[in-house]
């Protein structure tokens, strides 16, 4: 393994364990009884959620920059926001089940994607600052 192909696997790693730190998070921060202000819950989640898809999405694309990453995890989020405006029988009744209301919500807000992108750009900032 050459030198480049190391940095990358180990880039990967590194990615892919924040991704998992950020789902932990996210899964506490919705799911256990931290009794949270209705601002923090919400917003809170929809935050954690979207510092997971930046990390996803550096994991696959590592030689790419932080900015470039979070422009495609962005346009990822942004894009999984919008699925929820549109509706069939079997897309709403995924919603209703606890995998479907966490990986993509039931009602459309622009001000998750406004949450979304304040995430990525912070993750974005902690990936050039850190990881690199």
């Amino acid at each position: 393994m050459t030198q480049p192909e190391r940095c990358q696997a180990g880039r990967r790693t590194a990615c892919t364990g924040f991704a998992a730190l950020a789902l932990v998070a996210g899964l506490i921060w919705r799911l256990a009884p931290l009794h949270l202000p209705f601002f923090w819950y919400k917003w809170g989640g929809s935050f954690l959620w979207a510092v997971m898809v930046y990390w996803i999405t550096a994991a696959l694309l590592p030689r790419l920059s932080p900015w470039k990453i979070a422009l495609w995890a962005g346009v990822a989020a942004t894009g999984i926001e919008c699925i929820r405006l549109f509706h069939t029988p079997g897309l709403d009744a995924f919603r209703y089940k606890l995998a479907g209301k966490l990986l993509l919500g039931r009602v459309f807000s622009g001000w998750d994607i406004a949450v979304y992108w304040v995430g990525i750009l912070l993750a974005a900032l902690a990936d050039r600052w850190d990881v690199r």
